[in-house]
């Protein structure tokens, strides 16, 4: 793998974090590079094999793209781990704050996902707050994951939006790894 500039690694990073496919002038705009700049990454970056192009002109990061990033491969077997249940001692425990438990919790991610929906939302921004659901999605093995709920946390969302944004980054991530543990 060659080592990546700086530029192409924020052109990737941006669109990983966007998780969905980019047209050159989007990509421009958000990483303030000159256009005919990000064209001239992007090509690199579809020769290396980072990123591919649709017919219609976007762009999109490949399993290379994500490995460059730092994110693991994720096969049929890491997949079928991550989702897979774990004992109740290192099940994911809500709360609704310090020493306040909700005596509610998720042995599975896709448990996980399901409980979001309508657990407590003092407990989703309490646990948000702290990084915790980070770690234990971290502690299942999903490194990608882990970074996307990095970045909720980060936007300072609040309320039922936190909750949905939550909610739908883990759902298409079970999604996901339910589609690659079936191969």
């Amino acid at each position: 793998m060659s080592s990546l500039s700086q530029e192409r690694r924020d052109i990737l990073g941006w669109i990983w974090r966007k998780e969905k496919k980019l047209g050159l002038r989007d990509i421009a705009r958000e990483t303030g590079l000159k256009v005919r700049a990000v064209n001239m990454h992007l090509l690199g970056l579809k020769k290396d094999g980072y990123v591919w192009q649709s017919e219609d002109g976007y762009y999109a990061l490949t399993n290379s793209g994500k490995e460059a990033l730092g994110f693991p491969k994720i096969d049929s077997e890491l997949a079928a781990k991550i989702l897979g249940k774990i004992s109740m001692e290192r099940a994911f425990h809500f709360y609704a704050g310090v020493d306040q438990p909700l005596a509610i919790s998720s042995d599975s991610l896709s448990d996980f996902c399901e409980k979001i929906k309508s657990i407590d939302l003092k407990s989703i921004e309490f646990h948000i707050s702290r990084g915790d659901f980070e770690l234990w999605v971290h502690y299942l093995g999903d490194v990608e994951l882990a970074k996307r709920l990095g970045l909720i946390r980060e936007s300072g969302l609040c309320g039922e939006t936190l909750r949905d944004e939550v909610y739908n980054v883990v759902k298409l991530r079970c999604d996901k790894l339910q589609e690659l543990a079936s191969h």
